[in-house]
């Protein structure tokens, strides 16, 4: 692959901060959908119990293929059943149910529970309906098509190379940035924005009495912070509001944070809240992640663009080799606006 390829890997863009950054602090942004397994689908609100359980496999045996998992109205969901059901989870679905256990008990309900639905719909005969009939129709040959496609395109089990690899990695360093993060901790004093004048006089003075302990010689920012401090929440963990990327950080926040020595505190923040005062804990200064943090999901990546592109190719020599003929007068007629019918005299 040629140094210059340029790769979209935007999921390594956005970087995972694992403590709670409150909104007062961070700048207000829209969070990313959560990824939810397909197979996790709400467990119905009656759940009719097997009228006897299926025996489970013994400690230490390997559960075979046919051993029954569920039953539910006479239908048994087997060990292949669920197999096959995560099976066409997306890798990271299948790892969340890999790694949670309830999470695989939901998938056996939902299992269950599409059973008991099939049942009822083919009692009604509902798939001899001619909608019913034609989606079914295509549903199979799109499952013929996807399938021979997927096989057809799939990148050879070797690609990519270890070069591919690090090229594409040098080549996206800056999308695998991680910003310059801080952590942080806070008192607030509470202060509506139209709050009263006697309110407000009531804030600044306890304002003016909390900075005044904090000047004092060994003063400590976190009794303090959970003593006075009005948010209740980082208050109970002596006011931690945990690490916060410098691009998350309010503009009024960030101006003085930045350049702020370990250990200093900032002067009184006015927000539409109220006052905020700020401890710097720690900072961590900005790099870039290792290949070997991100290798594995570059490889599924640079195998997905492979095989997409594998497809279009496929797909545009097969039309080469047969062109197809189009009527395209008939094509254009098909979507053109019926005229208005005639009012009736």
């Amino acid at each position: 692959m040629n140094k210059n390829t340029t790769f979209t890997i935007g999921l390594f863009v956005a970087v995972t901060c694992s403590a709670f950054s409150p909104d007062a602090v961070a700048q207000t942004r829209t969070p990313p959908q959560q990824a939810t397994p397909r197979a996790a689908a709400p467990q119905p609100a009656t759940s009719p119990q097997p009228a006897a359980p299926p025996r489970a496999a013994e400690d230490g045996a390997a559960v075979k293929g046919g051993e029954v998992i569920a039953q539910v109205g006479g239908n048994d969901v087997t060990a292949e059943d669920l197999r096959a059901a995560v099976a066409s989870l997306d890798a990271r679905s299948q790892a969340a149910v890999a790694g949670d256990p309830a999470l695989l008990g939901q998938t056996v309900r939902a299992i269950l529970a599409n059973r008991l639905v099939l049942k009822e719909a083919l009692s009604k005969k509902w798939d001899q309906q001619p909608a019913i009939v034609a989606q079914l129709a295509r549903a199979r040959e799109n499952v013929i098509i996807e399938s021979y496609l997927n096989t057809v395109s799939m990148p050879p089990e070797n690609y990519p190379s270890e070069a591919d690899i690090k090229n594409v990695y040098d080549a996206n360093a800056g999308a695998l940035l991680v910003p310059r993060r801080f952590q942080l901790a806070q008192i607030v004093v509470t202060l509506a924005k139209d709050a009263d004048k006697a309110a407000e006089d009531t804030a600044r003075k306890k304002l003016d009495d909390v900075m005044k302990k904090l000047k004092q010689p060994g003063a400590d920012f976190a009794p303090l912070a959970r003593s006075v401090s009005d948010d209740t929440t980082t208050a109970e963990r002596n006011g931690e509001i945990g690490w916060v990327a410098e691009p998350d950080l309010r503009t009024e926040i960030r101006s003085q944070v930045v350049g702020l020595a370990k250990g200093a505190t900032t002067e009184p923040i006015r927000l539409d809240d109220g006052w905020h005062i700020l401890k710097l804990l720690d900072t961590e200064a900005s790099h870039t992640r290792p290949l070997s943090e991100v290798r594995d999901a570059l490889v599924l990546r640079i195998r997905a663009e492979r095989a997409d592109a594998n497809r279009r190719a496929y797909m545009a020599e097969l039309l080469k080799q047969t062109p197809p003929v189009v009527n395209e007068i008939a094509l254009s007629k098909l979507l053109a606006p019926k005229p208005e019918a005639s009012p009736v005299r």
